[in-house]
């Protein structure tokens, strides 16, 4: 295929020539550490370098022996889908003492090992960089021991170690998510969707544990995800008095008719006076809730005088106090298990890539550092800041500094317990400002998982900040026949979860309409329009704010939310609704290679969505191991084909037995799936046959992802505050109105790298291919490459934005709440 330009070449900068690396996992397993594995191996055969895979962990490196073996690529192989860590991982005493470290070193220097790739959490970090900080006293006493030759000492000088961090508990600053946490998310999140179906037959309130034993993070984005009623959290214990006041939320929330409560607790939860707060009190306090409620726990949750609050004392307080049926829920090592999410394995791979190319760039003055993500960038942080921030977490928690606590967790952090604060707390009418203005929101284009979450979060904001908020159904459409009622906050229960829009959408642009719109927008008083889309929601505003000339109506704040499958938006990195994609391919070409098992070598074709737009081909294609993606960006001919049958059939005659092509739906007007299929079929005879498959809306249906539950509610809930803000700006107090008809109030808020930011959409017209609605220029057109490498292709790589150490307190940009990590 035809590579994209690059502005540095790969093999002309960097070389693994005569070099060893080594990788092994530590301390807990996470999902996504197989998928780093893999990546490390194949990109570090790729360079040229030798790797050799630890089992066991730095168990595995005292004892040495077989637990040292040269890894190969097909080795690797099927092992991407593979929750845990298929080389094992343990917890080591030996590693801890010097006689044990002592013994490492001697393993590593026997097969010439001087670059160590760990995956592990900030224990096992730490651990790699006392070894690193020793390694010349170490080589010093095995010469001395006559152990090693005295040359050793200076061809093994020195030893560079690079981390990545493998933690469902994503409790290591210094990125922004960790390996595995978002696969524990999506653990949590079908268990309380499948809650849900069955309290609401019962009335019930469902007290969940999940893991956090000094970290909130999986309860407070779960609780998110799901819009629990209660969340408890190590990092920020409930002031004195909370139980009264949580079971007036749960009683209020109930006497609206509302048939479930949730209460997520963290496993080590505890009061302000550190007094445990238990499933069992919460149950025996209850008294008068909604028919069922969910309280989602963070294992670690505390009080503030750093009492555990557990998930048995807030059973029995629910019980005691309201009478409600409760449950008690613990999730447990489930959270570590299943398969890896999309999110997980792209990352994974990421940091695998990242990681062998910070081994091959660092000199013995280099500190260890760790390969993290901050928005949608890979950056490298010093491991030792990371590990110290780490560690100022929990000082300031054992102190009872919890606002400061919050805050070292990161922004990121920080923004989900605000967001949550503001969704989840309805104050009563009397605290609520009074600001008379009347703001709509709409779905426009095809759905896609995650706009009910982005319609919730809007509506729920817009009444805090004071106005009347009022839902349009089918989108234009229905906005110019006048499909237009005010919506509560209660209207909007239960919405995160639901795939699909509840609001109903429509393609329809408003052009051909819009006087009708205007005075449908007199007619209701409109202020603000907030629009939920994908590529028509940004023609609309562009038709919009052109009629701004004629119609004094759309003379008002606009802000547009990107929601499609496609991600095809300009202006944005993200859109919601395509990680859910993502996860439908991924589950389903896992399962499609799964069918071929044990058959003979059988190559499939597989055909996704996406218009003109390559992203769900591509990423998918990195998440499920795939050995070719063909897209509409990237002109392939007829040559092309050929040469990646002939690739595929030297991997066929290894061990490879199982082969997959994905295809863009629109990549080419000529080179269908159909005729792919049947070139496959034909040029493969001998070697493979084939098999293809159209997934079609699947990509679009189901339940979404807790990454697009929580992006879509955190931009929504920013663009609802941002036009307000604009709404107070623009009002003429002389004239009672608000007007406004400048480019900048007429916006798109979308995620760029590493931050939320707004665009008028007037300024992004020359960034796109109105033709093919698509961006000009697409970020993820750089993981290209890395798919090919992985997929055993010599390729050309873009190492351009590799190499850039960045401090932890710097690495954060201002906007950084905006963070792709959830």
């Amino acid at each position: 295929m035809a590579q994209p330009d690059t502005k540095k070449i790969f093999f002309e900068n960097l070389s693994g020539a005569g070099k060893a690396i080594a990788v092994l996992t530590s301390g807990g397993d996470a999902q996504g550490m197989n998928a780093a594995v893999r990546a490390v191996v194949r990109m570090g055969i790729y360079v040229g370098a030798k790797v050799y895979l630890i089992h066991e962990g730095y168990q595995g490196m005292v004892d040495g022996g077989e637990n040292i073996k040269e890894a190969t690529w097909e080795g690797v192989s099927s092992m991407l889908q593979v929750g845990g860590t298929v080389i094992g991982s343990a917890r080591c005493k030996d590693f801890r003492s010097h006689e044990g470290r002592l013994k490492a070193a001697h393993n590593l220097v026997r097969h010439g090992i001087t670059n160590l790739c760990v995956i592990g959490g900030d224990g096992s970090l730490t651990g790699a960089n006392l070894f690193r900080e020793e390694w010349s006293g170490l080589l010093a006493e095995l010469v001395e021991q006559g152990l090693i030759e005295a040359d050793a000492v200076q061809k093994y000088s020195a030893l560079h170690i690079v981390g990545m961090v493998g933690s469902i508990d994503n409790d290591f600053c210094g990125t922004d998510m960790t390996i595995g946490t978002d696969s524990a998310l999506h653990r949590i999140i079908e268990v309380v969707d499948a809650i849900m179906t069955t309290a609401q037959s019962h009335q019930r309130t469902f007290v969940l544990e999940v893991m956090g034993r000094h970290c909130g993070y999986l309860a407070l984005v779960s609780a998110l995800a799901c819009g629990a009623d209660w969340v408890l959290i190590p990092e920020m214990p409930p002031e004195d008095g909370w139980e009264e006041k949580m079971c007036q939320k749960l009683s209020a929330t109930r006497s609206r008719g509302t048939r479930l409560n949730i209460i997520i607790v963290a496993e080590g939860a505890i009061d302000r006076h550190g007094k445990p707060i238990t499933s069992s009190f919460v149950k025996d306090n209850r008294a008068g809730m909604k028919r069922l409620n969910i309280i989602i726990v963070a294992e670690g949750a505390i009080d503030r005088n750093n009492k555990p609050i557990t998930t048995d004392y807030i059973k029995n307080l629910v019980v005691k106090n309201l009478g409600f049926d409760t449950r008690v829920t613990i999730l447990g090592h489930v959270q570590r298990g299943g398969t890896p999410s999309a999110f997980d394995r792209i990352l994974a791979s990421r940091m695998g890539v990242e990681a062998v190319l910070a081994l091959l760039e660092t000199t013995a003055n280099t500190p260890a550092c760790v390969v993290s993500l901050c928005g949608n960038q890979s950056v490298r942080v010093p491991l030792m800041e990371c590990v110290q921030t780490t560690q100022e977490v929990q000082k300031a928690m054992d102190q009872k500094r919890f606002e400061e606590a919050v805050k070292l967790r990161g922004r990121s952090f920080e923004n989900n317990l605000k967001t949550y604060k503001l969704l989840a707390h309805r104050k009563p009418e009397s605290e609520l400002p009074t600001s008379n203005f009347n703001v709509a929101v709409l779905n426009v284009g095809a759905p896609a998982a995650g706009m009910n979450a982005a319609v919730r979060s809007a509506v729920r904001v817009g009444i805090s900040e004071g106005h009347k908020m009022f839902a349009v159904n089918d989108g234009f459409e229905g906005f110019y026949k006048g499909q237009i009622k005010e919506i509560k906050w209660g209207d909007v229960g239960g919405w995160t979860g639901q795939g699909g829009s509840l609001l109903g959408t429509k393609r329809t642009l408003p052009a051909k309409h819009v006087e009708k719109i205007a005075e449908q927008m007199r007619k209701h008083n409109i202020n603000a329009l907030l629009v939920i889309g994908g590529f028509e929601a940004l023609l609309s505003l562009l038709e919009l704010s052109a009629a701004r000339g004629k119609y004094d109506e759309f003379c008002v704040p606009m802000v547009m939310v990107p929601a499609t499958v496609s991600n095809n938006v300009p202006g944005s990195d993200l859109s919601i609704g395509a990680d859910t994609a993502l996860n439908a391919i991924t589950t389903t070409c896992d399962r499609i290679k799964q069918s071929a098992s044990g058959t003979k070598r059988r190559v499939f074709i597989i055909e996704t969505m996406g218009g003109y737009c390559g992203y769900l081909a591509t990423v998918g294609g990195l998440a499920a191991g795939a050995d070719a993606a063909y897209i509409y960006e990237e002109p392939f001919d007829i040559r092309d084909l050929q040469a990646n049958v002939e690739h595929l059939t030297e991997k066929m005659k290894t061990s490879i037995q199982r082969g997959l092509v994905l295809r863009n739906e629109n990549s080419s007007d000529n080179y269908t799936t159909d005729f792919i299929y049947q070139l496959y079929s034909e040029e493969g005879k001998g070697v493979f046959d084939c098999r293809k498959n159209v997934l079609g809306h699947m990509q679009q249906g189901g339940a979404p992802s807790p990454f697009d539950r929580n992006f879509g509610t955190k931009i929504s809930a920013k663009a609802m505050q941002w036009l307000s803000q604009k709404l107070v700006e623009t009002y003429r107090r002389g004239k009672g109105q608000v007007f406004a008809n400048t480019e900048d109030s007429c916006c798109l808020l979308g995620m760029r790298a590493r931050a939320l930011v707004f665009q008028p959409v007037v300024q992004l017209k020359d960034d796109t291919d109105f033709v093919h609605r698509i961006p000009k220029e697409q970020w993820w057109l750089k993981l290209r490459p890395l798919m090919k490498i992985l997929a055993k292709y010599k390729t050309s790589y873009d190492v351009s934005d590799s190499g850039q150490v960045e401090h932890v307190i710097h690495s954060r940009p201002k906007d950084s709440d905006a963070s792709v990590a959830m």
